[in-house]
């Protein structure tokens, strides 16, 4: 079955109106929900997981996150998301909302997540195929991976909260 979005508003309102995934884009005015979910340990080391070969941006380093399914809201998909990429049962309580924006260029509002666990790399499953490897960086590694063009260039706006996380 076709992943289904709810359509939102500008004002992140339900149109009660849907999209089907990759099936043409949003008309203007129109947004989907999609989320992201950065993973810090008590290091500060940022938990980045490297997409696989068939992917947009392929094997380039990322946080975990994907769109909000339609009848989800941005907690339970990011919870979602967690669990099918790298297998990491997050708590809906451990979740901190960090950032929120509207992307015209992306037709989404994107969310932002912050989880603080100490979890194993050995621990992680790749279960839905979409993530290949996971690593632990430190803001340095971060840095240098971004400015060596490993890290996706939409997720530029990290390191300009990243400062902030590290004192929550």
């Amino acid at each position: 079955m076709a992943e289904l979005w709810d359509i939102y508003d500008i004002n992140r309102n339900k149109t009660g109106r849907f999209c089907e995934r990759d099936v043409g884009p949003l008309k203007e005015g129109e947004y989907h929900l999609v989320v992201h979910g950065w993973v810090i340990n008590d290091k500060g080391e940022i938990l980045l997981c490297q997409r696989a070969p068939h992917k947009k941006h392929p094997l380039m380093w990322e946080c975990s996150g994907g769109s909000v399914i339609a009848g989800e809201n941005s907690i339970q998909g990011m919870i979602r998301e967690l669990e099918e990429e790298i297998g990491l049962i997050a708590n809906e309580k451990d979740a901190i909302l960090l950032y929120t924006e509207a992307r015209d260029d992306f037709h989404d509002i994107c969310d932002v997540w912050l989880f603080r666990y100490n979890v194993s790399i050995d621990n992680l499953k790749f279960n839905d195929g979409e993530v290949i490897d996971a690593k632990w960086v430190t803001k340095e590694e971060f840095d240098n991976m971004f400015k060596n063009g490993s890290i996706v260039e939409t997720l530029d706006y990290f390191m300009k909260i990243y400062y902030s996380i590290k004192e929550m």
